[in-house]
C-alpha cells in the first residue's frame, strides 16, 4: 500500500506537457486564392524579449523559406526603434516589398488546477492492536493539487497589398518547455495550418 500511495503522489506532482494545439481558426472566404509562393513574407513575433523575438521571428522566416516563400525576419527590415508604430513600421514593410505578414503573439498565460482523487490507505480493524500497529504507519493522504500553466497564442497572417486578414487562429499550449523549444514548436504548429489552407507549399 505504501508503494501505491507513493506511486499516486508522483503521478499528482508530475505536471504533464502538451506541445501547441490549435482550437480555433478562422479563413478568410477568399483565402483560397491568396498564395504567398515565392513572394516575400515578413515574420513577426510580438513580444517584449527582444532576444527571443529575434531568434523566433529567424526560425518562422527559414520555416517560410522552405515552403517556398521568401520568408524575412520583420527585425531586419524595420527598425527596433520603430518597431511598436503601425504609422512608423508601415513604411519599412512596404519599401521591403513584402507581400504577406505572418504575426504571432501570445494573449493570455492561464494557471489550471486538477484535484487529484484522495489517496486512502486501508486498515484493519479487527482488533485494537492490529489497527493500532498498523495505525502509524499506514494513514489517510487528502491527496493533491496539480498546477498547469496554459499558454495561449494567436497567429494572424495578412495580405499586406490588400491590407486584409486571411487567416487567424488560436493555440494553446500546457506547461510550456523552454522558450527555444516551445517557439520550435509552436512555429511548426502554425507553419501546417498555413499548409492545410494553402498560403504556402
Amino acid at each position: 500500500m505504501r508503494l501505491a500511495a507513493a506511486a499516486c503522489a508522483l503521478l499528482v506532482a508530475e505536471a504533464t506537457a502538451s506541445g501547441p494545439t490549435f482550437t480555433s481558426s478562422w479563413a478568410s472566404p477568399d483565402a483560397g486564392g491568396v498564395s504567398f509562393a515565392g513572394k516575400k513574407v515578413a515574420a513577426i513575433v510580438i513580444s517584449a524579449d527582444q532576444n527571443l523575438r529575434m531568434s523566433a521571428e529567424e526560425q518562422l522566416a527559414r520555416e517560410l523559406t522552405a515552403r517556398h516563400s521568401q520568408g524575412v525576419a520583420a527585425y531586419r527590415i524595420i527598425p527596433r526603434e520603430e518597431t511598436q508604430s503601425a504609422e512608423r513600421a508601415r513604411p519599412w514593410i512596404e519599401r521591403a516589398g513584402v507581400a504577406g505578414v505572418v504575426a504571432l503573439r501570445p494573449v493570455s498565460v492561464e494557471t489550471e488546477r486538477t484535484y487529484a482523487p484522495s489517496v486512502w490507505s486501508q486498515a484493519n480493524y479487527s482488533t485494537l492492536w492490529g489497527y493500532y500497529g498498523y495505525g502509524w504507519t499506514s494513514f489517510y493522504d487528502p491527496g493533491g493539487v496539480r498546477e498547469d500553466t496554459v499558454l495561449v497564442v494567436e497567429t494572424l497572417i495578412y495580405d499586406v497589398a490588400r491590407d486584409k486578414l486571411v487567416w487567424a487562429g488560436v493555440s494553446t499550449t500546457t506547461n510550456p518547455k523552454e522558450a527555444q523549444t516551445f517557439v520550435t514548436e509552436l512555429v511548426s504548429a502554425a507553419v501546417k495550418e498555413m499548409k492545410k489552407q494553402g498560403l504556402v507549399k
